[in-house]
């Protein structure tokens, strides 16, 4: 009855690095720019509606660092762990984006309007404890015993009766769940035209020369 959900794509100790911005350089589809906005705007929302959606309750093990969307999507999970060494950063103004996965619905609600402006405009890089604190995370977890303790946690929940856990979580999501819906359509609404501006093309060729040098 419990989904498990940990990034699997990053090397060392980080969690997820976010969106491989030299996408947006590469690999052009014959509609050019603005099918592949369309086509990230598309993805973008079937991927955090699926999370949505998910009957069952999803539990995000947080092994490292994280910036932008592995972060934004943690506010959809129905729990979440962390190493005492992660940290969470979404540095979509710096790129010319916007905010995406529903932040700028759950963020202001979990941390407040003036901590969640704080990450979403400001920029600015929180702790796995001021994450925790906030509400985003729900334990932290010493790093060498971080997945022997997640391991016990969904051991404990697939052992329970399996209806009951999905109908609760549809319970305690009942009075949100239309409301993510719509707001994560708008979001990637708002995204698909953000990577089609000019702003936004010249922040991510800007920070792809940066990481050449």
């Amino acid at each position: 009855a419990v989904v498990s959900t940990q990034s699997t794509g990053g090397t060392g100790k980080w969690y997820c690095a976010g969106n491989d911005l030299s996408n947006f350089t590469k690999d052009m589809p014959a509609g050019g720019p603005t099918e592949m906005a369309d086509n990230g705007r598309d993805t973008l929302d079937v991927f955090c509606a699926a999370m949505i959606n998910f009957p069952k309750p999803l539990i995000a093990a947080v092994n490292g660092p994280a910036i932008g969307i592995p972060v934004t999507t943690l506010g959809l999970c129905d729990l979440v762990y962390c190493t005492d060494s992660a940290h969470f950063r979404t540095p979509f103004v710096s790129l010319g984006q916007s905010p995406e996965g529903c932040s700028s619905y759950i963020f202001p609600r979990t941390f407040g309007f003036a901590k969640a402006n704080e990450m979403l405009l400001a920029e600015r890089q929180i702790s796995a404890e001021e994450a925790c604190t906030g509400g985003l995370v729900t334990r932290i977890f010493p790093e060498d015993t971080f997945r022997e303790e997640v391991d016990k946690v969904v051991s404990h929940m697939a052992k329970l009766p399996p209806q009951s856990m999905i109908i609760s979580k549809g319970l305690i999501r009942q009075e949100v769940k239309e409301k993510l819906l719509e707001v994560n359509t708008r979001e990637c609404i708002t995204l698909r035209d953000r990577w089609l501006s000019d702003e936004c093309m010249t922040a991510i060729m800007n920070f792809l020369n940066r990481k050449k040098k």
